[in-house]
């Protein structure tokens, strides 16, 4: 059984990020688009003193997603990827024109994604961000 595993990075304080990350489904394969019928995702400031304490950030909070524009069908691995040779099938820019996701330098933020299957049970991908 796979651990399940934030994914971390910095992020410049009022800046955005390109979020990257290779999804696979329960049998171990890469997700494909047309695996899943919704997308959303949340930026919550994270309490460091409270587990459970997580705010969301205005503007950043059940944010829908076109799931044609988040996954790719097949993996990529052009120079966003240094993770390994075998590439990324997700990826979004935060975009913070409107509304900014990392105001805080200091602090922690989590985006989480919220893949709604075809069938089956939700997938969540999380990353885990330090404010600079």
């Amino acid at each position: 059984m796979a651990s399940a595993a934030e994914i971390h990075g910095t992020v410049f304080k009022n800046g955005s990020a390109t979020l990257l990350a290779r999804v696979v489904g329960a049998d171990g394969s890469a997700i494909q688009q047309a695996d899943l019928s919704a997308a959303e995702y949340t930026v919550y400031l994270i309490d460091p003193d409270d587990p459970d304490g997580d705010t969301a950030v205005s503007g950043h909070s059940a944010v829908s997603v076109a799931v044609a524009s988040l996954i790719y069908d097949d993996l990529q691995t052009d120079d966003l990827w240094d993770v390994d040779d075998t590439g990324y099938n997700f990826k979004w820019v935060l975009d913070v024109s409107t509304n900014q996701a990392f105001a805080t330098a200091g602090r922690s933020y989590r985006v989480v994604f919220t893949l709604t299957p075809s069938g089956g049970q939700e997938v969540l991908v999380r990353f885990r961000v330090n404010c600079i």
